[in-house]
């Protein structure tokens, strides 16, 4: 599912906090809005090993 919710992608240089919109562009400074979601998993995650097994363990 992808995310509806867009952040300016000038934010840190044109504004003092981030800048949410629905839209493709910034309602303040007309800069691109991109995907404010977050990296989707990687099956390639080095530490996924680790996380697991942690995970594992505090269960028990």
């Amino acid at each position: 599912m992808k995310s509806d919710i867009r952040v300016c992608a000038a934010w840190a240089s044109e504004h003092d906090r981030p800048v949410y919109t629905l839209g493709d562009t910034c309602p303040d400074c007309g800069n691109e809005a991109v995907n404010s979601a977050p990296a989707p998993f990687s099956p390639e995650d080095s530490y996924g090993e680790y996380r697991r097994s942690l995970k594992r363990r505090s269960r028990e």
